[in-house]
C-alpha cells in the first residue's frame, strides 16, 4: 500500500459558510465554476454525466449533508475511480473552501502542478460566484 503525495489547496471567502455549501453542493452550479466538468452535466440516476477535457467522465456526489462535505468521485471512460475531498469550514462571518489534490500514479511533478494551477483556477471562480450579490 502506498500513500499518494497530495496538496490542500484553499481559499477564504467571504460569504457564510451554509450559503456557500447550499450552492457548491448543488450539481447544477458545478459547471458555473469548475473547468473540468463544465460541459454537458446531467442526470442519470444516482450519478452525474459530463464532457471533461479527457473524455466522458461520471460523477458521484456526497449526499447533502450537515457537515460542509462536498466530496464527489469522478469516474472516466477507463473505468478510473479519481476521490475529491471537498469541504466547506466556517471562518466568523465567511468561510474556508479546501479541495485536496491527490498525485495520480505516473503524474510528472509539472502535471502535479498544472493540476494544481487549475484547480486554484476553479476554487478562484466558485469565490467570485459565492460572494457575488447574485446568488
Amino acid at each position: 500500500m502506498t500513500i499518494r503525495e497530495s496538496r490542500t489547496l484553499q481559499i477564504s471567502v467571504n460569504r457564510e459558510w451554509r450559503s456557500a455549501y447550499d450552492y457548491a453542493s448543488n450539481p447544477e452550479n458545478v459547471p458555473k465554476w469548475a473547468s473540468g466538468l463544465a460541459s454537458g452535466l446531467q442526470k442519470s440516476g444516482n450519478e452525474w454525466l459530463a464532457d471533461g477535457p479527457a473524455g466522458k467522465l461520471r460523477i458521484r456526489f456526497a449526499p447533502r449533508n450537515d457537515y460542509g462535505v462536498l466530496d464527489h468521485w469522478v469516474i472516466t471512460e477507463t473505468g478510473e475511480e479519481v476521490y475529491v475531498p471537498l469541504r466547506v469550514v466556517a471562518n466568523d462571518a465567511g468561510c474556508e473552501i479546501s479541495f485536496t489534490l491527490f498525485r495520480m500514479p505516473d503524474m510528472n511533478e509539472a502535471k502535479f502542478a498544472e493540476d494544481a494551477a487549475w484547480v486554484m483556477r476553479d476554487l478562484n471562480a466558485l469565490r467570485a460566484v459565492l460572494e457575488s450579490e447574485k446568488l
